[in-house]
């Protein structure tokens, strides 16, 4: 079984002390305190957790020093400007600084964008959160898994074909991540789903689908079988930008496949056969129906399944 969430946790004892139970009971059966009891009945929502301050270090006096030097270095020739090394060592041969080049490297690294912002050199970075219309968007990528098969360790690869509304999830699981596996993927999640979504279905630069990436553009070059496979189902794709940027635009698929690894491939399966355990993936797409993500509000999950049809 997995392990219940806070929020999972608050709606159960609340759930059984509305049956009756008293608090010393909601106690011994969920195995908390009075005070998280209390909390529970108190409040649907936990706490959110305190965050601790900072631990001090040795670079903690030296980093004025260093913001002189990284805005000193904004109005210097570009081939002039202090690396992290030349920094490293002023400290350490100039003021005897107890300090790592790991800690200066990771300050120069997390200091420099922001000293950019405050002098206005750099646009501040922000980012949006995405709406979504029931039915309009999807977003698909592999993740690896692990299973145990006819006795055997191997890795395998977990498809995902995510809606963007409601969060409904269809998964497949294969024994590699190439391109008939990429379209057999998308065949039954289609199939499941019962339509394809109105708008586009986000990628990033799966071999599968992409020849040649264009530069750090969202420009691709399709791989030809990829193209047929699109018009005859009629998908419009929607490329993410390379790196980590584009990781942000279909953060909910990553996070989906995250989430099924973790709360149905723990422990790891022990299958005989590829067969017998997408029939358990697709059991497990079922009962996933039924959960709510996050801390989503409005209508029940399978309320806002059923009205994000493709």
């Amino acid at each position: 079984m997995p392990r219940m969430s806070k929020v999972e946790l608050y709606a159960a004892i609340r759930r059984d002390h509305r049956g009756g139970m008293s608090i010393r009971e909601l106690e011994r059966k969920h195995g908390v305190t009075w005070r998280t009891v209390r909390k529970a009945l108190d409040s649907s929502w936990p706490e959110p957790r305190k965050k601790l301050p900072p631990r001090a270090t040795g670079l903690d006096r030296y980093k004025p020093v260093i913001d002189e030097i990284l805005r000193a270095d904004l109005d210097a020739p570009r081939k002039q400007r202090h690396t992290v090394t030349r920094i490293f060592r002023w400290l350490v041969e100039e003021h005897g600084a107890d300090v790592s080049y790991g800690m200066v490297r990771y300050y120069v690294a997390a200091r420099k964008p922001e000293i950019l912002v405050e002098s206005g050199k750099a646009p501040l970075e922000a980012f949006v959160p995405q709406t979504h219309q029931p039915g309009h968007e999807a977003e698909v990528d592999f993740g690896d898994v692990t299973i145990r098969l006819a006795g055997e360790l191997v890795t395998c690869y977990l498809f995902s074909f995510r809606l963007s509304y409601s969060g409904k999830a269809v998964h497949r699981v294969f024994a590699s991540c190439g391109q008939e596996a990429f379209f057999e993927g998308h065949v039954h999640a289609l199939r499941t789903l019962g339509g394809v979504p109105r708008t586009k279905v986000r990628y990033d630069n799966l071999k599968a689908a992409v020849a040649r990436v264009l530069g750090l553009s969202r420009a691709r070059v399709d791989a030809d079988w990829w193209i047929a496979f699109k018009s005859h189902y009629g998908i419009e794709s929607f490329y993410c930008r390379p790196g980590i940027e584009g990781a942000h635009e279909k953060g909910g698929v990553e996070g989906q496949i995250g989430y099924f690894r973790r709360n149905h491939f723990v422990p790891v399966p022990e299958v005989s056969s590829l067969a017998e355990l997408n029939e358990m993936v697709e059991q497990w797409d079922r009962q996933d129906d039924a959960r709510r993500i996050g801390s989503r509000s409005g209508p029940s999950p399978r309320a806002s399944r059923s009205n994000d049809r493709c």
